[in-house]
C-alpha cells in the first residue's frame, strides 16, 4: 500500500487513477479538500476497494500518525500544496501554513512511523515530495535550462513556500536518514485542472463567451508537462530512484503563453466553433502583468532519462489536443467547479474578465 497527499487535487488525482489502473497496490489518499481538491474527479473509484479516502490536513499529526499505523504503507508521495501564484501573491500565510509547516509536520510524522518499521520495512521505504521548477527562479531568454544542479532562486511567496519544503526534505534525509526522494516539475496541464490556470482558464471562457486574460505581452515561457506524463515519471522515481537525489521532470515543450493562448482558441476553433463564425483569438485581452512575473523556465530533463529511462509520451500537440478534448466533453465538471468563490477570484484577479 502507498499513502498519497493531496489526492483529490489536479496531479494527485491523476496520480491515484493512472496508479490503480496500472496496478492492484491500495492507496491511502489524505485530502483537505480545498477550493482545489474535488472528489468528483475520482468518481470512478467509487466503490474500489484498492482507494481509501481520508479527509483532512496532512499538518494533523495526530490524524496522518494514525493512519500510518493502521495502513502502514510503503511509501508515501506528497502532493498536497497551495500552488496557484497570484492567491500566493494575495495571500501569502496559507502557503506558509500548508507548504512549509504542513510539510513539516508530515515529515515528522511519516520519521515516527519509519522509525518504528522492522529493517526491511525501512531499507524498502520511500518518501516522495513532489515540487516545482519554480523553485530555481526565472532563466534569461539564453540560459540553459534548469538542471538538478542550478541554485534556488525563488521570486514568489508560492515558489519560496516550495523551496522551503524541499530544504525540509533534503535536511530530513541527511540529518535523520529518511529515504526521500524530490521531483521538480515544468508547468502541468491535463484533465481536472482547476480553471483558475492558464490552459483551463482559457478553454472555459472561451466557450463561454468570456475575455481570455493574458498577462502583460503574453511572451513569458515554460515548458509544458502533460500531466499523465508527470504521473508516469513519479512512478518511475518511487520505483528506481536513488534515495537524497532530486530529479526534474519536463515536457521539452518551452512556449510563450501566448502560443498556448492561440494553439487553445485554434483547437477549439475547430472542435467547437463559435456560432457567429468568428475566432475565438479575438476575444483575447491583454491584462496588467502581475508582480514579479518570472520571464522564462525550462527543465534539463536528461538526468531521469539516463539514470531511469523516462521520457515523456506526449508532444505538446498530442496533449493539448487530449485536454481540450476533454474539457468539451466533462462541462458538467467544469460546471461543478465553478462556485460563487471561485467566480469572485476571477473577478479580483482579472478585474472582471
Amino acid at each position: 500500500m502507498i499513502f498519497v497527499t493531496g489526492g483529490a487535487g489536479f496531479i494527485g488525482a491523476n496520480f491515484v487513477l493512472d496508479w490503480l489502473g496500472a496496478t492492484d497496490e491500495p492507496v491511502v489518499n489524505l485530502d483537505k479538500l480545498t477550493y482545489a481538491g474535488n472528489l468528483q474527479n475520482l468518481s470512478t473509484l467509487q466503490g474500489d476497494a484498492r482507494h481509501v479516502f481520508a479527509h483532512g490536513d496532512m499538518g494533523d499529526s495526530a490524524l496522518v500518525a494514525r493512519l500510518l499505523a493502521e495502513h502502514r504503507p510503503r511509501a508515501v508521495v506528497n502532493f498536497a500544496a497551495e500552488s496557484h501564484v497570484d492567491r500566493s501573491i494575495h495571500g501569502p500565510e496559507d502557503f506558509v501554513q500548508t507548504n512549509v509547516i504542513g510539510t513539516f509536520r508530515l515529515l515528522e510524522a511519516v520519521r515516527a512511523y519509519w522509525s518504528s518499521c522492522s529493517a526491511d520495512e525501512q531499507r524498502s521505504f520511500r518518501f516522495l515530495h513532489v515540487s516545482t521548477d519554480e523553485v530555481y527562479g526565472s532563466l534569461a531568454a539564453d540560459d540553459p535550462a534548469f538542471t538538478e544542479d542550478n541554485k534556488y532562486e525563488p521570486n514568489s511567496p508560492y515558489s519560496a513556500s516550495k523551496a522551503a519544503s524541499d530544504h525540509l526534505v533534503r535536511a530530513w534525509h541527511h540529518t535523520y536518514g529518511l529515504p526521500v526522494l524530490t521531483t521538480n516539475c515544468s508547468n502541468n496541464y491535463g484533465p481536472f485542472h482547476f480553471p483558475e490556470k492558464l490552459i483551463p482558464l482559457m478553454i472555459v471562457n472561451a466557450i463561454a463567451g468570456k475575455p481570455l486574460p493574458v498577462y502583460g505581452d503574453g511572451m513569458q515561457v515554460r515548458d509544458w508537462l502533460y500531466v499523465k506524463d508527470h504521473c508516469s515519471a513519479i512512478r518511475r522515481v518511487l520505483e528506481a530512484g536513488r534515495i537524497g537525489e532530486t530529479y526534474n521532470v519536463g515536457g521539452w515543450n518551452e512556449k510563450p503563453n501566448i502560443e498556448i493562448v492561440k494553439t487553445v482558441c485554434a483547437l477549439l476553433d475547430e472542435l467547437r466553433p463559435r456560432t457567429d463564425g468568428k475566432r475565438y483569438a479575438e476575444q483575447i485581452t491583454y491584462v496588467t502583468d502581475r508582480p514579479g512575473h518570472d520571464r522564462r523556465y525550462a527543465i534539463d530533463a536528461r538526468k531521469l532519462e539516463r539514470e531511469l529511462g523516462w521520457k515523456p509520451a506526449e508532444t505538446f500537440d498530442t496533449g493539448i489536443r487530449k485536454t481540450v478534448e476533454w474539457y468539451l466533453a466533462h462541462e458538467d465538471w467544469v460546471r461543478n467547479v465553478q462556485s460563487g468563490a471561485y467566480r469572485d477570484w476571477v473577478s479580483k484577479q482579472y478585474g472582471g474578465a
